[in-house]
């Protein structure tokens, strides 16, 4: 199995129940609190281990108890954090998750260090990659630089575009695998479809193809080369869906990183994001690879 660098962020996620969202001037008392690990990049990186894959970060955090907690998680993990920095003087990132009675959520993220992870971190990290993954919650001059060091490899470069952001021409130039939901979709076509003509609309702008996720509606697949396919969703009782996104990533680029093709790689980030969904938590809700294996048969 090839090795998965993930470039991305690390946030310290606090997480309050409540019966509905707060509407604008409502004042509202919440039912629970919990505290978990999170941030997209270090979801994906703890989902990509669970799924077998050799996983390394590329993160920046604060010298602070939060980025204590961060390098823990990592190690337990076995994830390598080596090209992690720890910048002095610069908080960790955090978020604040509201999750109302059907389990959907609003997020609000402070980036913290996560703002100033360098350009230079993740150049020497991607050398022998199988694949660089990366999504919009670090400086979009970061990402850029490791994708431009993977693709003068032949490494594979894999974007989630999320959270949804203007992204530069020079970036999508980079990225070989586009991964979107239907909302960033429609904001990168200026039009919404349904999501196999969106798919099969974006595909040529990238060297492999593109991954829609629709929710309940599973995931879709165009390539480049015109192949197309489609992944039904595994049918859940949804508690939380915080981190099903970040599964289904860190479990596709898995199946990728260990050869399997787009077409079996899509059926297992399917399978992870709905498993994703039945548990509190983002890192505490990632599926490991048996539990896949097991909903997959």
């Amino acid at each position: 199995m090839g090795r998965i660098v993930i470039v991305g962020s690390y946030n310290r996620d606090t997480v309050l129940s409540v019966p509905h969202f707060p509407a604008p001037g409502e004042t509202l008392a919440a039912t629970g609190m919990a505290r978990f690990h999170g941030g997209k990049g270090s979801n994906q990186a703890v989902a990509a281990a669970r799924g077998g894959a050799a996983v390394a970060i590329v993160a920046a955090i604060g010298a602070d108890a939060a980025g204590e907690a961060a390098l823990a998680l990592w190690a337990e993990e076995g994830i390598d954090a080596s090209a992690v920095t720890r910048l002095d003087g610069v908080p960790t990132g955090e978020a604040l998750i509201l999750v109302d009675a059907a389990g959907e959520n609003q997020i609000v993220i402070i980036a913290g260090a996560n703002a100033a992870l360098p350009g230079t971190a993740a150049e020497r990290a991607v050398a022998g990659a199988a694949l660089v993954v990366a999504q919009l919650e670090t400086p979009i001059a970061a990402t850029e630089a490791a994708f431009r060091a993977a693709r003068a490899q032949s490494v594979v470069t894999l974007l989630n575009a999320a959270p949804a952001a203007p992204m530069p021409d020079a970036l999508l130039a980079l990225t070989d695998i586009l991964v979107v939901n239907e909302t960033e979709a429609a904001r990168l076509l200026s039009r919404s479809e349904a999501p196999a003509a969106m798919a099969a609309a974006l595909a040529p702008r990238h060297a492999r193809g593109v991954v829609l996720t629709a929710g309940a509606a599973g995931a879709y697949w165009a390539g480049r080369d015109g192949s197309s396919h489609h992944a039904a969703s595994l049918p859940v009782a949804v508690v939380d869906s915080t981190g099903a996104g970040d599964a289904f990533i860190g479990a596709f680029a898995a199946a990728l990183a260990a050869g399997l093709g787009e077409a079996a790689s899509l059926r297992r980030g399917v399978v992870a994001g709905a498993l994703a969904c039945r548990r509190g938590g983002a890192v505490p809700s990632l599926p490991r690879l048996a539990e896949i294996e097991a909903a997959l048969q």
